[in-house]
Formats: structure tokens, C-alpha cells, sequence
């Protein structure tokens, strides 16, 4: 099971093992208080990405389509995460104030895909 959680947010046993998914630390969170497993920064929409989504946020499905293009050349970045998944629950973790669309939404969805996939295969 994967979980979208703020990083804001306080860290219940519920999470499981939590990731943050941004390419930047979120502004004033310790490290400790986070209680992140790990923080695949790769995983994360590339600078370039992020920045033209801030500016285009009514744009959510090119958004999508962009992120998952990128996360579809960088498997690395992102295999960790479907493991963890495999073995059990998880948290993504993000920084935006958009709870509907944000990059670890579309990061769960694109690896709920691939644990369809497997499960169909």
C-alpha cells in the first residue's frame, strides 16, 4: 500500500517505511522530525519540471505526462520505491501546499501502475 503524506505532517506508525519524494528539503523541518527512511531526490520531477509546473499549475495531466516520461528513463530512481511497496506500506512525502496535485501523487500513481502491471503479468 503507498500513502501521500505533507512532510508537515507528524509521522504515525501507519506510514510504514516514509520517503520524501522533493528534490528539496522542506523549509523548516528537522531532519529527526521527518523520520524519513530515505530520500530518493531522483524520484523527484527534475528542477526544470518543477519549475514549469509552479508556473503551470492548471496543467496537471501534462504535468503527469512530462514526470512519468522522465521517471520512465530513470528506473533507478524509482525501483527502491516499488520494492518498499512490494514488502509493505509506505509514505511518500512532499512540501507543496497543493494536496490535490503535487509530484508525489503522480509518483504514487505512476508506481501503482507498475504494481498492477506486475500483478496482471
Amino acid at each position: 500500500m503507498i500513502h501521500v503524506k505533507r512532510a508537515y505532517e507528524a509521522a504515525k506508525k501507519t506510514d510504514g517505511d516514509r520517503y520524501l519524494v522533493d528534490r528539496l528539503w522542506p523549509r523548516g523541518v528537522k531532519k529527526e522530525a521527518l523520520a524519513i527512511k530515505s530520500w530518493p531526490k531522483d524520484a523527484a520531477p527534475s528542477d526544470e519540471l518543477r519549475h514549469w509546473y509552479h508556473a503551470h499549475m492548471d496543467k496537471w495531466t501534462e504535468f503527469r505526462r512530462r514526470y512519468f516520461a522522465e521517471l520512465k528513463k530513470n528506473p533507478a530512481a524509482w525501483q527502491s520505491l516499488l520494492d518498499a511497496a512490494h514488502a509493505g506500506t509506505i509514505t511518500l512525502l512532499y512540501s507543496s501546499k497543493n494536496e490535490e496535485h503535487n509530484n508525489a501523487d503522480a509518483l504514487k500513481e505512476f508506481l501503482e501502475e507498475r504494481i498492477g502491471a506486475k500483478k496482471n503479468g
